[in-house]
Order: structure tokens, then sequence, then C-alpha cells
């Protein structure tokens, strides 16, 4: 699939849209709760890939997951405890909650390789950190007492995920060993299923819980995962990171008009920190990379 740079921009857009659904989605489930949740749409997941990715790559892709070597098993662990962790964060605390706590990834992911990789830091990032810091510190103290934040602890598994799952990627890019990120999708979704099987069962989900899980499964995870790979071959990396945040915004609104979720004020102000940090070191990263 070749894109123009136009259209990658607004199919990015689009995968953000799906991506938002997940919350609003699961505010309208019947039965299932918890890791039921999460194993129907890690297993629907799993489906779709098992489909999606032979039709796009060949059944080449599976030989890539047998010959794919320690890094790609460590990423897929990786995608698995963030596939787990965010739908388990869910079913705990609001989607703004969640969707906040995530969008620290790409500050805890600098984080990582400046400790790990030894990358070096711009004056910028640091900034970005210390600002997003504090937005999250906020919202965190502004919670505390005010009820278990079981969920918001869980939901800060997602964003330490992906900085060692990058990590992971660009180790092994410097040893000359290049990761396919499309089928560790496939290996976290599926190691998500068998771990989260167990504490499912008994199952409780009727069949209106099940096509709703399915359409997270295919249309919310499956399809934008492997869109956005597609759209990363064409945007640059700020381009693609700023398209992303999107998703906070999208995520937080559709569960306030589709299911009544106001988020608190604290979460609205700790987001507006860490979502403002992040826009902000992004946008002067990629001004200088133009200039």
């Amino acid at each position: 699939m070749k894109l123009s740079h136009h259209r990658a921009v607004w199919l990015m857009v689009g995968i953000t849209l799906l991506w938002a659904t997940a919350g609003v989605v699961t505010r309208h489930l019947e039965a299932a709760r918890s890791f039921e949740v999460t194993f129907w749409r890690s297993l629907f997941t799993v489906l779709a890939l098992l489909v999606i990715l032979p039709a796009w790559q060949g059944r080449a892709v599976f030989g890539k997951i047998r010959h794919g070597g320690t890094a790609l098993w460590v990423s897929g662990v990786c995608w698995c405890v963030m596939f787990t962790a965010f739908m388990v964060a869910l079913t705990m605390t609001s989607t703004a909650n969640v969707l906040v706590t995530m969008a620290v990834g790409p500050l805890f992911t600098a984080l990582a390789a400046r400790i790990f990789i030894g990358h070096r830091l711009a004056a910028r990032t640091w900034g970005a950190i210390a600002v997003a810091g504090a937005g999250i510190a906020w919202m965190y103290g502004q919670q505390f007492g005010q009820g278990p934040m079981t969920g918001t602890f869980v939901a800060l598994c997602v964003p330490l995920a992906l900085a060692c799952n990058w990590t992971v990627v660009q180790h092994a890019h410097a040893q000359g060993h290049d990761i396919d990120l499309v089928p560790a999708v496939l290996i976290g979704a599926a190691l998500s299923a068998l771990l989260t099987l167990p504490l499912a069962w008994p199952f409780h989900a009727n069949a209106h819980d099940l096509g709703l899980l399915a359409f997270l499964g295919l249309f919310q995870l499956a399809i934008p995962c492997v869109l956005s790979m597609v759209c990363a071959k064409v945007l640059k990396a700020p381009e693609v990171a700023l398209l992303a945040l999107l998703e906070v915004i999208f995520g937080i609104a559709f569960a306030w008009i589709g299911a009544d979720e106001k988020p608190a004020p604290s979460v609205l102000a700790g987001g507006a920190l860490v979502v403002g940090a992040l826009v902000v070191n992004e946008w002067l990263g990629w001004r200088r990379r133009d200039a």
C-alpha cells in the first residue's frame, strides 16, 4: 500500500479514532468484566491478524515469528503487557485516567533510551519530562485518598512496557537485527489471550458483549495497528507521535459523549500539561530537523 503524505496524515487521524473507541465501547458491556474483557479482545485480535497478516505479508510472516530471535519475543511480551494492562485498567478506572497515563509513554521511552542505550536528550525533552511529570503528579495527587488508585497504577504499566519495547527494538537495530513489529503484535495478542484465559474463567459474556469485544479486537486493535505500520513508512516519527496524541482527546470525548463519563477537573488539568508538553517537544524537534 503506497500513500501520499497527505493521505497518510488523514489515515493516521482515522487510526486514532479507532484506537479511541476502547473506553466508550467497554462502558457498554453488560456482563463481561476485568480479565474476561481482556481475553476476548486479545483472542479476536489474534483471529483477525491470522487472516490479515498472511494476506498482507504472505505466509512468510509465520517464518519471521519462528526465526525472529529473542528480541522479537521480548517485544511480543511487551505488547502483551500493554494489551492486558490497558483493558484491565479500563475496567478499574476512568477512560481519561488511562489515556492520560498512557500519554507519558514517549517521555518514558526517551528516559529509557538515555539510561539503557546512551541517547542524549535535548533540553526541550528534559523540560517536557518535567512538565509532564508535574501534570501526572497533580492528577495522582488530587485523586489520592479519594478511592482506590489501583486502576491508574495498572495503566502505568502501559507506558513502561512501551518504553521497554522501544529500547529493545532500538538495541536490536544497533546490533544489526531489525524487528518486524507486526509479528510482535500477533505474539503479544496471543500471549495476552493465553495468560488471561485462566483468570477469565468462568465466562459471563453474552452475545451482546461478544459482538462489542469482537469489534474491539478487529477495528480498535488489529486493523489500526497494521495500518499504523503503513503510515510509519510515510510519516516522520514526530508526525506519528503528534498525531497519536489525538487518541487522548478523542478517547475522552467519546467516553464523555457516548457513556456520560465526565472526566474529573484534576485529570483535565494534568492531561493538558502532559499533552501540551508532548506537543511542544515534538513540534520543536520537528522544526529543528527541518531546519
